[in-house]
């Protein structure tokens, strides 16, 4: 419901409720939200909210009162099942404004019967928000992230990006500078739930579409939120410092996004301070680029589907606490670049494969270890709960465990271990043991239940604890006492919130009753029951509401107390939890190169790249889930030969099915664990440090942007081949099969040429186009790979083996066979092919590579417009001329006969 619609709902000569007009009117200055308005025990909407509420969450729409003359539509959700309607909300996109009562309703009829009790928005809640438990997904981070743009800036260009995000569920906050080149990246790495980003920028196209790619939810806000010249100052006075020199060095950009992120953290919170903690810069030049189209195919954290199992994240996680989980999905979002901080991260699980035994103890304690830093948030924020104060106690106390369980080491442990104990020793153990000993074991979700305060923490509350339930016992005496004096078997005592305690008993039989008004007081007549009260009932009911509400206003003042002293030791609690979670991803890592048999790789700042014996890590779990088929293991080698200082490409032909696609995104998968700083699966690998990994494997379009398969196939190896290093990783996966043959063929091997020769990458390029094979004799970095392949009575084997050398054919009509083709249209198949084979077809290919000038012969300068510059003859004249999309078959064979004479004119 629009702002103006809102307005226009309520014209100056249109009397309305007291109640609707408080609606109307906080609804006004919320427009861009669904109002979800407090009343009694349920969230009501009305309007348009109501129906756009009533159809996304599957609930019935109805109508209260009028308005103009129309039904006002309105639906409602249970205040207790609020968070399960919100997460289907947040999910599809949409923001909460969540309008509670803001005064006691017996003070609103103070003013007037008719007065409405004030409410008002206490919180907006938004996808990169969310703090509760229910919402949030306890195995990935939730981040918001702001995105702004300066004009100069410490990088290179005439613009710089800056880029703040934070968990909100644990206080995460950190920030870094980019470029319009690593923007799409440096988002993907991140991938938001939410991004906030300045309402100009939103107006530009390509920004947008980048901005939309990022995956999270689009949040518009004015320009004076990224308002640099005050940046600093907002940052110093959210965190009560005087400077910001304490925390770093920021970039202008880094602190425009950072102020952006806490202004729309002030307005969403409305008041409320999350604990976060102080922004730390990120070098994005510390983390191996991927951009969003390599995560894609490689379905690093999801697969093409958007599912997480399936994914290689999913594949290789033994984590025991959503903090670990969290952690492990960071690491494999954004590998290390830098050799020394690999290693020390190698070291940690090399330590913990050594030390099984204690690896395993230490598991079982982390099992039981509650996310610590998502309760903290929730408490900090005033969403906490008695659950949340014992999940911190449970944490601390296994905090203590993992001390003495790591205690007895070797005297030299690995930093990465020493750093997590470290953090551990700090944590406020003494604190724990209190908190244990205040909340009972099984807590109410909300302090306004009362009861989680355990017996023997506080005498007073026992005492008065006492007093109550020793009154419910009274009462019920009491109840047996009036129905024998009375001779009333149906007469009970009750209560509600109206009347309180009271005697109710059937009409037909209250004679005795109303025969002794003096004692028995009438209060209220019922279809088929009347009601009474008496002196000493009241007197009861006036011990018990008191007992009551004292044992509820200490157990409310205990927990004031518990949460302010827990929220005082914040820091020290939310560094024990990340030494948690680090030693639970060493532990889960150790654990799954033992399960799977990985090994440790070697990382230098080389060019190598010699995998031995290396498997697919998703593929070969999945073959031994489906029915204990092994995977066939492969060597590659793409490093320098002696004397050289740069890497090799591998060209690699082959039929469908056999494996050539696996066999490319398993050395990329491979260079992603090794640089995480975990094992892979190899029987050995030495890596020289991988800056930037880039891969176009599989068929996709995007429709939306107008974009065909062959285009989003273009688009992508532009991308590779203008930003492709010397350092880089590079696979490729049928280039140029989008479109007519000799497009595609020109297409992949002038791509071939630039990887040679401009980019210098390491790389596999995996074709169809049996005619590139013929480059390996030009081009010395080059060689030629192929999967083998057996024929057994006419049907292909695939032996998923990669060796050295070219194939012969593809096998496609083995494979068509397969899918199942009908036998007629096999056999036709088999027929043309014959008949294209006896044209020798390979014979112009081979000319033309003799013929055509090297792309490596001209100078980079001179390579980048014209990649090959073919001689002139009449054939290939000829041949440029031709559309093969236009021919028939039959008319495709004469000219490819004609072409064949031309040549051998010439």
């Amino acid at each position: 419901m629009t702002q103006a619609s809102v307005q226009n709902t309520a014209p100056a000569d249109t009397k309305v409720t007291p109640m609707m007009a408080q609606y109307i009117e906080i609804k006004t200055a919320n427009p861009d939200s669904l109002l979800f308005y407090r009343m009694g025990d349920f969230y009501e909407l009305f309007f348009e909210d109501a129906e756009v509420a009533a159809r996304a969450l599957g609930i019935t729409l109805t109508k209260r009162g009028k308005h103009q003359g129309n039904d006002i539509p309105m639906c409602g959700v249970p205040v207790h099942a609020a968070d399960d309607y919100l997460q289907k909300l947040i999910a599809l996109g949409h923001r909460v404004s969540v309008c509670e009562q803001t005064e006691d309703p017996a003070e609103a009829k103070k003013r007037g019967s008719k007065s409405v009790v004030r409410r008002d928005v206490v919180r907006l809640v938004t996808p990169g928000t969310l703090t509760e438990e229910r919402l949030l997904d306890s195995g990935a981070n939730n981040y918001l992230m702001a995105l702004t743009r300066l004009k100069g800036g410490s990088l290179t260009g005439d613009a710089v990006y800056g880029l703040a995000w934070i968990d909100m569920s644990t206080g995460t906050f950190q920030v870094s500078e980019t470029d319009h080149q690593r923007l799409a990246a440096d988002l993907a790495q991140v991938a938001p739930r939410e991004l906030i980003i300045a309402d100009m920028l939103l107006q530009e196209s390509d920004l947008r579409q980048i901005a939309e790619q990022s995956g999270g939810a689009l949040s518009p806000v004015p320009r004076t939120f990224f308002d640099g010249s005050t940046a600093a100052d907002r940052l110093s006075h959210y965190f009560g410092v005087k400077t910001l020199d304490g925390f770093g060095t920021f970039t202008r950009a880094e602190l425009s996004a950072a102020a952006g992120i806490l202004a729309y953290v002030e307005k969403t919170q409305l008041g409320e301070r999350p604990p976060l903690d102080p922004p730390v810069r990120e070098a994005g030049a510390g983390r191996m680029l991927i951009d969003p189209a390599t995560r894609a195919n490689l379905e690093l954290s999801r697969t093409l589907s958007g599912e997480r199992q399936g994914s290689l994240l999913a594949t290789i996680d033994r984590t025991v606490t959503g903090g670990g989980s969290r952690l492990l999905a960071s690491r494999l979002a954004g590998p290390l670049v830098d050799v020394d901080a690999i290693h020390r991260r190698q070291y940690a699980v090399s330590f913990f494969l050594e030390n099984e035994i204690m690896r395993e103890s230490l598991r079982q304690t982390l099992k039981g270890a509650p996310d610590m830093a998502r309760a903290l948030s929730r408490i900090a924020l005033s969403r906490g709960g008695p659950r949340d104060i014992l999940a911190i106690a449970h944490g601390l106390t296994a905090s203590l465990a993992v001390l003495e369980q790591t205690g007895a080491t070797p005297s030299e442990i690995p930093a990465e271990i020493a750093a997590a104990r470290a953090s551990l020793e700090q944590a406020p153990h003494g604190l724990g043991s209190e908190l244990l000993a205040a909340i009972k074991d099984e807590p109410p979700l909300l302090k306004r239940d009362g009861g989680f305060v355990a017996s023997g923490y506080n005498a007073d509350l026992d005492e008065l604890r006492a007093l109550r339930d020793e009154s419910r016992k009274v009462i019920a005496k009491l109840q047996a006492d009036y129905s024998e004096e009375l001779g009333l078997r149906s007469l009970k005592i009750k209560h509600n919130n109206v009347l309180g305690w009271f005697i109710e008993a059937p009409t037909a039989q209250t004679e005795k009753l109303t025969a002794d008004p003096g004692r028995f007081i009438h209060r209220q007549t019922m279809a088929g029951a009347m009601r009474f009260t008496t002196t000493e009932l009241a007197d009861l009911e006036s011990k018990i509401a008191s007992a009551g509400e004292r044992a509820m206003a200490i157990e409310l003042e205990i927990f004031d107390r518990l949460t302010a002293a827990i929220i005082e030791a914040g820091a020290a609690i939310k560094s024990a939890a990340h030494g948690l979670s680090k030693l639970d991803v060493s532990a889960a890592l150790a654990k799954l190169a033992q399960e799977e048999n990985y090994s440790r790789p070697l990382i230098d700042d080389s060019r190598a790249f010699e995998i031995k014996g290396g498997r697919h890590p998703v593929v070969e779990q999945a073959l031994r889930k489906g029915g204990g088929e092994s995977f066939v293991a492969n060597d590659a080698d793409l490093g320098p030969e002696a004397g050289e200082d740069i890497g090799h490409i591998w060209l690699i032909t082959g039929p469908n099915m056999a494996g050539k696609s696996t066999f490319l995104r398993q050395n990329a998968l491979i260079a992603v664990l090794a640089q995480m700083g975990g094992y892979v699966p190899a029987l050995s690998a030495h890596i020289g440090v991988v800056d930037r990994l880039f891969s176009r494997v599989g068929a996709a379009d995007d429709l939306a942007r107008g974009r065909s398969t062959f285009m989003v196939e273009m688009v992508e190896t532009a991308a590779i081949l203008n930003q492709a290093g010397d350092r880089s990783l590079v696979i490729l996966d049928e280039i140029g099969r989008g479109t007519a043959t000799f497009d595609g063929l020109s297409i992949a091997w002038a791509t071939i040429e630039h990887l040679h020769e401009v980019n210098k990458s390491r790389a596999l390029f995996a074709t169809h186009y049996h005619e590139l094979t013929a480059l390996s004799a030009k081009l010395d970095r080059l060689s030629n790979a192929t999967v083998s392949v057996k024929e057994w009575n006419g049907d292909v084997i695939f032996l998923h083996e990669i060796v050295p050398g070219a194939a012969d054919r593809s096998y496609g009509i083995q494979v068509a066979k397969l899918a199942g083709l009908p036998a007629m249209v096999v056999e036709r198949s088999k027929q043309v092919l014959s008949q294209l084979e006896e044209q020798d077809r390979n014979t112009a290919s081979e000319t033309l590579i003799d013929e055509l000038p090297l792309f490596a012969s001209l100078s980079p300068q001179a390579a980048a417009p014209t990649a090959v510059s073919a001689p002139e003859s009449a054939a290939l004249t000829a041949l440029s001329n031709f559309n093969p999309d236009d021919m028939t078959p039959r008319e495709a064979l004469d000219a490819l006969y004609k072409l064949k004479a031309m040549q051998a004119q010439e």
